[in-house]
C-alpha cells in the first residue's frame, strides 16, 4: 500500500508537470486608445557641468486615432544652448547600426524648453534628447517634463528625475612632458611649462617627470614641488613653486568618463568627500597606463582624481585626464 501511494502521488507530480510546461496559445495583444508615451534615461554615472544626459522619450497613438504633431521637454533648469531634441526617430538593423527616419524639422529651444514639430504622417516615434548641462546646474538637481501632442486634440506627459548634477569638474587628455609642460595645476586644470609655471606659481601642484636608473624603478612620476630632492632628480624649480600636496597612488580605479573605455566604473562627489589623505606622501613613482593618483592640494581647497590615460617612454610623456572637486 505504501508503494501504491509513492506511485500515485508521482504520477501527479509528473501531470502536473507536464501540463504547466504546454505551451499556451499565443494571442496578440488589444491595442489600447489613445495617446500613449514612455521615457528611459541612456546615460550612465555622474552628471558633469559641460557633459549630457541622454534620454529616449517614445510616443504613439493607433493610426485610425490621428497622427503626432510635436514633442517637447521641459527642463527645470535651462540646458546649455547645444541642448537638442533629435527631430529624426531611429530603428536599429540587423547589424545593430542605427538607422534614421526623419519626422520633423531640427529642435528648437525656448528658455527651459526644447521642441520638435513633426513634418511626417506618423503615429508614432520614439525621439532622443540630449540635455547640455549648464553651469548653473553645478551642484543642484535637475528635472524634466516630457510631452506629446497629437491630432486629435489628445496631449501625454512623462516626467523624470530628479537628477543630482555634480559639484565637480572634468578634463580630459592633458598631455605633460618631461623638461617642458611638466607642471600641473589642479585649480587651473592645466599644464605650464617652467617660464608660465613661475607666473603662477602658487598654483602649481605637482611637477612630472620621466627617470630611469638600473638600481631603481622610478620611470613616470608626479611629484609635489615640495617633495624631497631624491624624488626630483635633476629638476630646478621655479621661483615659488613650493607647494606639499598629498599623493595616493592606485591601480586599476578606471573611471569610465575619464578612460573611456568599457569598465562601469565612475568616480562620484561623494568619492572626493570620504577620502582620507593621513599619512599620505607626496610623491608617486613608476606610475603607469591606467593607474591614477588621488590628490589634496596644500590649502585644502580641491581633491582631484589623475587618471592615467597613455604613457610614452620615448617622447618622455604622460597624458592625464582629471576630476577635481571643490572642499571650500
Amino acid at each position: 500500500m505504501q508503494l501504491k501511494h509513492y506511485s500515485l502521488a508521482l504520477l501527479t507530480i509528473l501531470v502536473v508537470f507536464f501540463t504547466a510546461c504546454q505551451d499556451e496559445e499565443y494571442a496578440l495583444p488589444t491595442l489600447e486608445g489613445g495617446l500613449h508615451n514612455d521615457c528611459i534615461k541612456r546615460t550612465l554615472g555622474p552628471n558633469v557641468v559641460g557633459l549630457n544626459i541622454e534620454f529616449a522619450y517614445a510616443m504613439a497613438l493607433p493610426k485610425a486615432e490621428g497622427k503626432i504633431l510635436s514633442a517637447q521637454v521641459e527642463a527645470s533648469i535651462a540646458g546649455a544652448p547645444a541642448t537638442y531634441m533629435e527631430y529624426r526617430s531611429f530603428s536599429t538593423n540587423g547589424s545593430g547600426v542605427d538607422v534614421p527616419v526623419t519626422i520633423g524639422s531640427p529642435s528648437v529651444n525656448s528658455g527651459t524648453k526644447t521642441e520638435v514639430v513633426f513634418s511626417k504622417d506618423t503615429c508614432a516615434a520614439t525621439l532622443r534628447y540630449y540635455y547640455i548641462i549648464p553651469e548653473e546646474a553645478r551642484g543642484k538637481t535637475v528635472k524634466f517634463t516630457f510631452s506629446a501632442k497629437a491630432s486629435n486634440g489628445q496631449t501625454v506627459s512623462y516626467e523624470m528625475g530628479p537628477y543630482n548634477v555634480a559639484k565637480m569638474d572634468m578634463k580630459l587628455d592633458l598631455v605633460l612632458s618631461d623638461n617642458n609642460n611638466s607642471y600641473l595645476s589642479i585649480a587651473d586644470m592645466a599644464v605650464y611649462n617652467a617660464a608660465t609655471a613661475a607666473t603662477k606659481a602658487a598654483s602649481i601642484d605637482l611637477v612630472y617627470l620621466y627617470r630611469t636608473y638600473t638600481t631603481a624603478t622610478f620611470n613616470h612620476a608626479l611629484v609635489a614641488p615640495a617633495a624631497s630632492p631624491d624624488y626630483k632628480p635633476g629638476i630646478t624649480l621655479p621661483a615659488g613653486v613650493i607647494n606639499s600636496a598629498k599623493i595616493w597612488k592606485v591601480w586599476a580605479l578606471r573611471d569610465q568618463q575619464l578612460a573611456r573605455l568599457q569598465y562601469g566604473i565612475f568616480i562620484d562627489d561623494l568619492d572626493f568627500q570620504q577620502l582620507d589623505f593621513a599619512g599620505a606622501p607626496d610623491y608617486a613613482i613608476n606610475l603607469r597606463a591606467e593607474a591614477g593618483i588621488w590628490v589634496e592640494t596644500a590649502d585644502g581647497k580641491y581633491r582631484a582624481y589623475i587618471y592615467i590615460n597613455k604613457i610614452d617612454n620615448t617622447k618622455k610623456e604622460m597624458t592625464i585626464s582629471i576630476k577635481r572637486y571643490p572642499m571650500q
